[in-house]
């Protein structure tokens, strides 16, 4: 197997679209700063906006790390894995650029998603490269259920409360680079 492939096309797409979790890796441009790594998995929040451009509704969390590294360098690559049916890995490479309330372009993306109480970005990508490999080292799992905490933890929070969280946990990368300083991202 290791295959690069030219474009995302219906194959890729179906097969992308049937994971249920995936990976977003980004890094600084310092040396010493911290390689971030980000599961992301509420379902339906991955979508495919043409052959080489895909996105993601970015929920809000305890760290910023995926949306600094964005903004200061644009690199991401986006990580699925088979853990059903036959062994595969594909990783997308991309530039990346970050989409909060008030930006252009954010309401037309937030449409593609489900409505989700704790939005503060959309992440979009130009994807350079395709790749997939074996996946042999992969674990065959069964999927039992999706957790519904971030859905739960997002409404008793509530859109003030999750600026507040957002103004307190969300300002800095733990480098010090700015993630979401200065600017409310109210959730749709």
């Amino acid at each position: 197997m290791g295959r690069v492939y030219p474009l995302i096309d219906d194959r890729l797409r179906d097969w992308l679209g049937n994971q249920a979790v995936f990976f977003v890796a980004t890094a600084p441009l310092s040396a010493d700063g911290h390689v971030n790594l980000s599961p992301k998995g509420v379902r339906g929040t991955f979508t495919i906006l043409g052959p080489h451009t895909v996105a993601y509704l970015d929920l809000t969390g305890s760290g910023v790390e995926t949306i600094a590294h964005i903004q200061e360098n644009g690199r991401i690559t986006f990580m699925f894995c088979a853990f059903e049916g036959p062994p595969r890995i594909l990783r997308l490479y991309g530039r990346g650029e970050v989409l909060q309330p008030g930006d252009s372009g954010f309401e037309d993306l937030l449409g593609r998603f489900p409505p989700e109480e704790g939005t503060r970005a959309v992440i979009r990508a130009e994807v350079e490269r395709i790749a997939d490999s074996c996946g042999y080292g992969v674990p065959l799992m069964v999927l039992e259920d999706d957790r519904e905490q971030i859905h739960t933890w997002a409404q008793r929070k509530g859109p003030d409360g999750l600026d507040r969280y957002r103004q307190d946990k969300n300002a800095l990368s733990l480098d010090g680079l700015p993630g979401l300083a200065g600017r409310a991202s109210r959730s749709s």
